[in-house]
């Protein structure tokens, strides 16, 4: 299996190491990235790539891959997909959050369209693979019927939180926004669990912790954990970020169900969790804390109660990038039909977002079905009346 590599950061030099494990017949036949930090640490753990480009469109010209993995920095995902696109590739990998707008969810769509791309593009929504995720949506289909509502969050510690501060995702304009860039799994999970998309959002949130007069004296650990990339600053209290702190979202289904869902970024006893509840019963989970219990409706009986859900988290996100490096190997292999999700799950997921932060800004109910009906459109190649 032929791999290249456009934007070889933090997190794809992680998923390389896991693509590594997995398939161990993998050459790493290009990586294009103008930095080479990562090239050294994943030469200590054995793994070296043929060559090196300075920029996607040189790496795409010069070679043929089986797998074209994208993990450049947000706001320039559309500009590598759509090359990559163009290219022969047969798979292409990107990381979400896949686009960082509404106006490029509708230009990619037109090119997946054209381009073949729900067979060839494959997005990392990692927590799809997660086993919490797995035992929620075996539970669904037994025990708790048609979902009426849910309740969920993603909460961080002022360590993670200040990261986003200081990192470039701190700007909306590079990253998309910190519901976009951070929470679109979560929103991912949710919206594959009720099975519909959103026909309107409303949202709110803002700073409240990460602000010049709230710096704490004596420069507390965590504001050194986590050191921030490439156009980052060492001050998550300099006032530069346009990113929320804290933000509320509710949505409503196109079937009526509704799902409130909660971020902060300064929860010193961190958690990720979740409540769904449909018309027999129950599911309460947490992928920090690792627990799942489903309770049924009439008799109150808990049918699950797993104390340790995923047993093995030394891949990272609970279980889920191990499992998602060998679900996609494996399903290029031939031996595994369909994935968990598609490229629309991701780039649907992505636009719940964008409403969020668009209702957030302009105090406004977003109402959604004129603009699903240009995004079908958009992936139809027809232009919506």
């Amino acid at each position: 299996m032929r791999i290249g590599v456009i934007g070889l950061g933090q997190r794809l030099g992680h998923l390389v190491a896991e693509f590594a494990a997995v398939a161990p017949e993998a050459r790493f036949v290009a990586v294009a990235d103008p930095s080479d930090v990562r090239l050294a640490q994943l030469e200590q753990k054995g793994i070296t790539f043929e060559t090196r480009h300075e920029d996607g469109a040189a790496l795409i010209a010069a070679h043929e891959f089986d797998l074209l993995m994208i993990g450049s920095p947000n706001m320039m995902h559309l500009e590598h997909l759509r090359a990559a696109l163009q290219s022969n590739a047969p798979a292409i990998f990107t990381e979400k959050p896949v686009v960082i707008s509404m106006e490029e969810t509708l230009e990619l769509a037109r090119l997946i369209g054209t381009h073949d791309g729900v067979k060839r593009l494959m997005p990392g929504m990692v927590l799809r693979y997660s086993p919490l995720y797995r035992a929620l949506r075996a539970a669904q289909a037994e025990h708790l019927g048609p979902i009426s509502s849910i309740e969920a969050s993603e909460h961080i510690a002022p360590y993670h939180g200040s990261f986003f501060m200081r990192d470039w995702r701190r700007e909306t304009k590079l990253s998309g926004g910190f519901l976009l860039e951070k929470c679109c799994h979560d929103i991912d999970l949710y919206q594959g669990v009720v099975g519909s998309r959103p026909a309107r959002v409303v949202s709110f949130g803002g700073r409240k912790k990460y602000l010049p007069e709230n710096r704490p004296a004596g420069e507390p650990a965590y504001l050194s954990e986590m050191a921030p990339r490439w156009g980052g600053t060492n001050d998550a209290f300099s006032g530069t970020a346009d990113i929320i702190d804290y933000q509320t979202a509710l949505i409503e289904y196109q079937g009526g169900e509704s799902m409130a869902f909660h971020t902060n970024l300064n929860v010193p006893d961190e958690f990720r969790r979740f409540c769904v509840i449909g018309r027999d019963g129950m599911a309460e989970g947490d992928f920090l804390r690792n627990y799942f219990k489903v309770t049924l409706s009439d008799d109150g009986k808990a049918v699950i109660d797993e104390k340790e859900v995923a047993t093995d988290t030394s891949g990272g996100h609970y279980g889920a990038d191990s499992a998602m490096a060998r679900d996609i190997t494996n399903h290029l292999r031939g031996d595994l039909p369909q994935l968990p999700l598609s490229i629309i799950d991701a780039l649907e997921a992505g636009v719940t977002a964008l409403a969020a932060d668009a209702s957030r800004t302009e105090n406004r109910i977003v109402e959604l079905a004129e603009y699903w009906d240009a995004f079908d459109h958009a992936l139809a190649g027809e232009v919506a009346a």
